[in-house]
């Protein structure tokens, strides 16, 4: 018994449809923790990217470095790394919010790429048209570069957004309760790993699924020529 679920074995049917719910709680700690870490990724890949940009080679050098470094090393390393390493410093922080970190630093180094790729293809005629109308930089990226930057990234960022989703099982070696740790807690309980595993393996196409079909719907509804943000 789990979260005060009781499974039933007497048949493979009954015993998936009584650890269904007990997967359901896994699945929304699952989704949570991409969620999250996808905001992340966002948030950071747009702050290294800007950082790499900047006019200061140093700086530029230096953020390019970071994110080649995060780039290459496995995710499962940075997890361990955040897990059980910071607490050695001081810093300890909960299993979920240390795993949505993790991924969102990971995915941060490739969201940057996608953003650099979307800036440089805006064209250079238009950055010199800010230029010369005396428009701040921030100015010239709120108004001009990431609205037309928007629908050129968002494939990119739909198939990063997915694969993230599909990372989340990495999660529960450090004990986050997804929906692969609640499956394998189950077969530790009822010597049964079959049933619970196939579900989670179906699960996970149905969501992809699901995220790719609504990343497709919300790239048709984009206009191409970029967005008017105000």
């Amino acid at each position: 018994m789990i979260y005060g679920f009781a499974y039933d074995t007497s048949s493979t049917l009954a015993y998936a449809l009584s650890i269904l719910p007990i997967l359901g709680i896994g699945l929304i700690v699952t989704i949570e923790a991409a969620l999250v870490g996808f905001g992340i990724a966002l948030v950071l890949g747009l702050v290294w990217c800007l950082l790499r940009r900047s006019r200061f080679t140093a700086l530029s050098w230096t953020i390019a470095a970071i994110v080649e470094f995060i780039r290459d090393t496995p995710l499962l390393v940075q997890l361990f790394f955040l897990y059980y390493v910071l607490p050695d410093y001081g810093v300890t922080l909960p299993a979920f919010l240390t795993g949505a970190l993790a991924l969102g630093l990971q995915y941060s180094a490739y969201t940057s790429e996608v953003y650099r790729g979307g800036f440089d293809a805006v064209p250079r005629g238009q950055w010199e048209a800010a230029t010369a109308l005396n428009l701040t930089r921030y100015q010239v990226y709120r108004d001009i570069v990431v609205p037309q930057a928007i629908p050129r990234i968002l494939p990119s960022m739909g198939n990063y957004a997915v694969s993230m989703l599909k990372e989340t099982p990495v999660l529960s070696v450090v004990t986050v309760l997804d929906m692969l740790n609640l499956a394998n807690m189950i077969g530790d309980r009822t010597f049964e790993y079959l049933v619970p595993l196939s579900l989670v393996g179906l699960i996970f196409p149905i969501m992809t699924t699901l995220c790719s079909f609504g990343i497709h719907a919300l790239e048709r509804a984009l206009p191409k020529a970029g967005l008017a943000l105000r």
